[in-house]
């Protein structure tokens, strides 16, 4: 079927787009679309407090990140505000799973909840630095 819409990408609003975006580009190895590239040292960085969006080279959907000026914590799995949506990223093997549980925290993500012994789908999930909830799963459990 034609004319049916295509996802072109996700968008995650924050309160420190620049911030944001370089958590996500080197967690997952984006590239900043041409122009939101981050600005010399010193310069000022006006697409950095609006709007940018992070490339996959391989293509497929991408991430942009939406400057807002207060963005409620979320409170999953309870309380007040839960999550709207959150990212699922997969890992091929719990030694990839592992490898990039100590990535995500030495990049700024927080642990939320850890499930990664579970024998049918090990997984972990964490806030982002601007407190988006996302996991990190594998997604064929594989001997390591």
């Amino acid at each position: 079927m034609t004319g049916l819409p295509v996802l072109r990408q996700t968008v995650l609003d924050c309160t420190d787009a620049r911030a944001l975006a370089e958590f996500y580009r080197k967690l997952l190895g984006l590239n900043y679309r041409s122009g939101d590239e981050p600005p010399a040292p010193g310069e000022p960085d006006p697409r950095g407090r609006d709007w940018l969006v992070l490339r996959n080279a391989q293509g497929g959907p991408q991430l942009a990140f939406q400057q807002v000026a207060e963005l409620p914590a979320v409170s999953w799995p309870d309380g007040p505000h839960p999550q709207m949506l959150h990212l699922d990223l997969a890992v091929p093997s719990v030694v990839d799973l592992d490898r990039q549980h100590v990535r995500a925290l030495e990049l700024g993500a927080s642990l939320l909840r850890d499930r990664a012994d579970d024998p049918e789908e090990p997984l972990r999930v964490y806030t982002d630095p601007a407190g988006h909830p996302f996991c990190l799963f594998v997604a064929e459990v594989r001997e390591a």
